[in-house]
């Protein structure tokens, strides 16, 4: 899952959720603001495989 935060004016946020990288990634360069594009990862997805460095 995707989302994106975008500070709109001083004192409002707003928050959209995206199943995917591409549409969040499209949907990014039409928002205006300062704009934060984050992937949330939940640790019981089994998908997900943890590798350490």
């Amino acid at each position: 899952m995707y989302v994106i935060t975008c500070y709109v004016k001083k004192g409002e946020i707003k928050m959209y959720e995206f199943d995917s990288k591409e549409e969040a990634l499209s949907q990014l360069k039409r928002l205006k603001g300062c704009t934060i594009l984050s992937e949330v990862v939940y640790f019981n997805d089994l998908s997900v495989v943890p590798i350490a460095i």
